[in-house]
C-alpha cells in the first residue's frame, strides 16, 4: 500500500510516511503471533490513519495508485477488527459476535480509540511507579484499618443539598436549558494517601449540572451520566440528545459532570487522571463522583420533593449508575449501558507487560488493586432498587469494555444482559440501546 502511493511521485511519500510505523509494527508482531492488546490497537490505528491519508491523496490528485492505496487501507482497517475479535476469548453468557464487514469496522473503530487512550495515558514508570505501589499498599491498609473495605456504606457519607447555587440560562439547538454550578462540598478522607493533593485541584471543587426542564406539572427526571473523557456539551448532548429525550419524549433531563471531566478537568484533556496517572486517584475520583451524583439528587429533591428519577449511564457512566444503585433506593430505574464494572481488570488488561511485572515486584497486583478499589466498586454493595427496576445492555463486539464486564454486573444484580451486535462506539446508532431505555421507562410506569 505504501509503495502504491509512493509510486505516484516523491510528494506522495509525505502522505505515506506517517502511517508507516503504525502499519509495520503490528504487522511484524502479528507475524510473530503476538496478540497483545496494544498490537491490535496499533493495527487498527494504522488502518484508520492510512484511510485518511489515502483519501487526502485522492483529493489532491493522486490518481489510480492513491485510490488503490485507499482500498488496501480499508482492508487493513477491517482486518484489524476481525483479528481483534477472533483473538478475544468467548465469555459464557455473552452473545457471540456475528462476523461481517460492518462489525469488523465497529470493532476496529473501538481499537483505534483505545490506541489513542493508551497512547496519551500517563502510566507511571521507574521511581514514580515504585512510589505509587507503596502508596497503594498504604491505601489498602488504611481502608482495612477503618473497616471501610467490609462496610463501604460507612465510607460514603450522604451529602446535603447545596445552598448557594449559580444558574445560567443557555440554549442548545434552540432548546432552553440551565447550567447550574455549586460547591461540590466533597472532602476526601484525611486518613488516605493523596487526600491533600486531591483538595488542591481548583477546577474540581465545583459541581456542574445541565438541566432541561418542562414548565407546568412535574414530570419524571432522567439523570444521564456520561462516559470517560466526555463531560462537554457537544459530546454529552450527542449521546443523550435533548431533542429526543427532552423535547420529543417529554422528560426532564439532569446531566451531571463527573469529577476531572469537562470544565472540571485538571489536565489538558477531559478525564486526565481519572483512570490513568496515579492509580490511587480512582479512590478519590470515584468517591467524589458518588458524592456529587447523590448531591445532585439532593438538590433536585430539595426543589421538587417526591421527584421521580431514573438513571441512565454509559460506559464509565454505567459504572457510576450501578454504583449509585447501591446507595440510592428511591430510583425509578437504573439502566447501565456498556458498563465498566471491574476497573482493575480493565486497567491490567491494557497495562504494558513490563509495568505489570514492575508493579507486581513492588506488591501491586491486579488482585490487590481490586481489593483497594472495592470501596468504590458497584459489585460490593447489593442494589437498593427492586431488581425488576435494574437493566443492563452491552455490545457483543465491545473492545473498550469487554463482555466480561457487563456479565459481572449481571451476576451481581441477578439480571440478564441485552446484547446488540455492535461495539462500544456504535451505541449511538444501535436500536437496542434506545429500546432498552424505553423498556426501563415503561417498567417504571413512565409515559
Amino acid at each position: 500500500m505504501i509503495w502504491m502511493v509512493g509510486g505516484s511521485g516523491w510528494r506522495w511519500w509525505l502522505f505515506a510516511v506517517p502511517a508507516l510505523p503504525l502499519l509495520v509494527t503490528p504487522a511484524v508482531a502479528l507475524m510473530a503471533k503476538i496478540h497483545e492488546q496494544r498490537v491490535h490497537q496499533l493495527h487498527a490505528a494504522g488502518g484508520a490513519v492510512s484511510v485518511l491519508l489515502a483519501l487526502l491523496c485522492v483529493l489532491a490528485g493522486g490518481g489510480f495508485n492513491a485510490l488503490l492505496a485507499g482500498t488496501a487501507s480499508v482492508f487493513v482497517f477491517l482486518s484489524a477488527g476481525r483479528i481483534a475479535l477472533r483473538s478475544e476469548p468467548r465469555y459464557d453468557g455473552a452473545a457471540a459476535p456475528q462476523e461481517g464487514a460492518a462489525l469488523d469496522a465497529k470493532a476496529a473503530l473501538d481499537e483505534t480509540l483505545l490506541a489513542y487512550f493508551v497512547g496519551v495515558a500517563d502510566i507511571p514508570a521507574g521511581p514514580e511507579a515504585e512510589v505509587r505501589s507503596i502508596e497503594a499498599t498504604r491505601m489498602t491498609a488504611a481502608l482495612r484499618e477503618h473497616g471501610w473495605v467490609d462496610h463501604p456504606e460507612r465510607f460514603h457519607q450522604p451529602p446535603q443539598p447545596p445552598v448557594a447555587v449559580a444558574v445560567d440560562a443557555e440554549r442548545y439547538r434552540g432548546i432552553h436549558f440551565e447550567r447550574i454550578r455549586y460547591d461540590s462540598g466533597f472532602v476526601p478522607r484525611p486518613e488516605l494517601p493523596g487526600a491533600r493533593e486531591w483538595t488542591q485541584l481548583p477546577n474540581n471543587h465545583h459541581s456542574v449540572l445541565r438541566v432541561f426542564r418542562h414548565a407546568g406539572a412535574p414530570r419524571p427526571w432522567l439523570m444521564c451520566i456520561h462516559g470517560y473523557r466526555m463531560g462537554h456539551d457537544w459530546i454529552d448532548f450527542g449521546l443523550f440528545p435533548p431533542a429526543v429525550l427532552h423535547k420529543k419524549m417529554g422528560f426532564n433531563l439532569l446531566l451531571p459532570t463527573l469529577p476531572l471531566h469537562g470544565p472540571r478537568k485538571s489536565g489538558s484533556s477531559s478525564g486526565d487522571g481519572f483512570l490513568d496517572g496515579n492509580l490511587l486517584t480512582l479512590i478519590h475520583s470515584q468517591t467524589q463522583a458518588l458524592w456529587d451524583l447523590r448531591r445532585a439528587l439532593a438538590w433536585l429533591r430539595d426543589r421538587e420533593p417526591g421527584a421521580r428519577v431514573g438513571v441512565y449511564g454509559v460506559s464509565l457512566g454505567g459504572y457510576n449508575a450501578a454504583l449509585l444503585a447501591g446507595y440510592e433506593a428511591e430510583l425509578d430505574f437504573v439502566l447501565a449501558g456498556v458498563p465498566l464494572t471491574d476497573v482493575a481488570g480493565v486497567l491490567w488488561r491494557h497495562l504494558p507487560q513490563l509495568h505489570r511485572r514492575f508493579y507486581a515486584q513492588h506488591g501491586l497486583t491486579e488482585e490487590s488493586y481490586r481489593a483497594m478499589a472495592s470501596v468504590v466498586s458497584p459489585l460490593t454493595r447489593a442494589p437498593l432498587p427492586a431488581i425488576e427496576r435494574l437493566h443492563i445492555f452491552a455490545a457483543a463486539a465491545d473492545r473498550i469494555v469487554p463482555p466480561d464486564q457487563p456479565l459481572l454486573l449481571a451476576r451481581h444484580w441477578q439480571r440478564p444482559v441485552q446484547w446488540y451486535q455492535g461495539s462500544h462506539l456504535s451505541i449511538r446508532r444501535e436500536a437496542l440501546a434506545r429500546r432498552a431505555l424505553r423498556v426501563a421507562m415503561a417498567g417504571a410506569g413512565w409515559r
